[in-house]
């Protein structure tokens, strides 16, 4: 793939670290564009005591000289704050367990309970580990941190050919409000959306999400949601039918799906177009007379397939719905066992947040710009960002003519 993205690290470790490889030279990397989302992550009605300790900023180690990059891997790192309160059970290097000071600080962190719906009890079968501290650290959501900065990258790269990446909420828990209702400026309701502490678009709705978390926190109780992401702004072309690994769809849903607590994704129309036929639901193509000034002549009189057909986008906004579960750490805990007792008990229960579906956008906005802007360099190429701009000018202007 064009670009990739690793990361490391621990949720109350000394810091997280992420490497961005194949970005071409020359793409402009500044502080805020990372500081804008990483604190809409942390932002959200429902969020615990966490994002009190920690106030994420990201620190540039390499690949960047005078804020632009050289062609080589970014890497960038986050220091966890609440790690000074860790130093000594999370410390990386070995600890004295004989000093009682020490082996008390680790003990107190030691974990055998179980969460259902977490990686607890298949993590520590699976890597052997008697102590689900070790598992439960690195599949915290604390890791979808690292995710942010590299889709804050892959946004501005996005930019630069003027596509944008935006997303909002419209159902948590039993409340909802339909497509229908909100209409389809979605630049508009994303501006709606980030005045609201929920981020859904429409206001009398955000006041009864948020009832309707408070409600699941007054029960000791955790709540989920759905949210859109939608790309705007796509050219013809991306992705391809030719082998089953490229066909963008997959691509998407695969990005989307590895976020943590999602657990359906639906492009488009989604499991509607299992219910109605088919002059319901393709969408029909006309000429359009204006097509100079867009990056068509073609255009579609809907968008049921959610910009992308065959694997391929069409021209349309990409549109995704995507379902995130309740959150496994609650505060009245469920039924579980203890793989050190061999008991049956109550989970493990620690800091939590109620719901995370405000934030959960702001992840997946992330993983679907990875995404396209490694199919966007996939198709245009160029080592640099002049190269990538001037490829895909001249591929506009092919687009323009057919």
């Amino acid at each position: 793939m064009p670009i990739r993205f690793l990361t490391a690290g621990e949720s109350h470790g000394p810091e997280l670290n992420i490497i961005v490889d194949g970005l071409p030279s020359n793409l402009e990397i500044l502080p805020e564009d990372f500081d804008i989302d990483l604190k809409r992550r942390q932002g959200g009605y429902g969020r615990g005591g966490r994002m009190k300790i920690e106030k994420d900023k990201a620190i540039f180690t390499g690949g960047l000289r005078l804020g632009k990059t050289m062609g080589g891997p970014v890497s960038i790192r986050i220091t966890n704050n609440d790690f000074k309160n860790w130093d000594v059970s999370m410390s990386p290097t070995p600890q004295d367990l004989n000093d009682p000071s020490v082996r008390e600080k680790i003990d107190a962190k030691f974990i055998s309970k179980a969460r259902p719906g977490h990686a607890d009890l298949t993590g520590a079968i699976k890597y052997g580990h008697e102590d689900i501290r070790n598992v439960l650290e690195r599949s915290s959501a604390r890791e979808t941190t690292s995710r942010v900065v590299a889709g804050a990258i892959c946004r501005k790269l996005l930019k630069v050919i003027g596509i944008d990446i935006i997303s909002y909420v419209t159902r948590i828990g039993s409340v909802s409000i339909e497509d229908d209702v909100l209409g389809h400026d979605y630049l508009s309701l994303y501006k709606k959306a980030e005045l609201s502490e929920v981020r859904c678009p429409d206001e009398k709705t955000s006041e009864l999400m948020k009832k309707a978390v408070d409600d699941a926190r007054s029960k000791g109780d955790t709540i989920g949601g759905v949210t859109k992401i939608i790309a705007l702004n796509l050219p013809i072309g991306l992705g391809s039918f030719t082998h089953w690994d490229k066909r963008l769809n997959g691509r998407i849903a695969g990005a989307l799906m590895s976020v943590h607590t999602v657990k359906s994704v639906e492009i488009g129309m989604g499991k509607k177009v299992g219910e109605l036929f088919g002059s319901q639901v393709h969408d029909q193509i006309q000429i359009n007379p204006e097509w100079k000034n867009d990056r068509s002549r073609y255009k579609r009189k809907s968008n049921n397939a959610g910009g992308i057909e065959a694997g391929m986008t069409n021209g349309e906004p990409i549109v995704c719905t995507v379902a995130t579960k309740p959150i496994p750490t609650l505060i009245k805990p469920l039924d579980s066992v203890d793989i050190k007792t061999k008991t049956n008990t109550q989970a493990h229960f620690e800091r939590s947040d109620v719901c995370v579906v405000p934030a959960a956008g702001v992840v997946l906005e992330a993983m679907l710009s990875y995404v396209l802007a490694d199919v966007v360099l996939e198709k245009f190429g160029g080592d640099s960002v002049k190269d990538l701009v001037d490829n895909f000018k001249r591929y506009q202007e092919y687009t323009w003519d057919r």
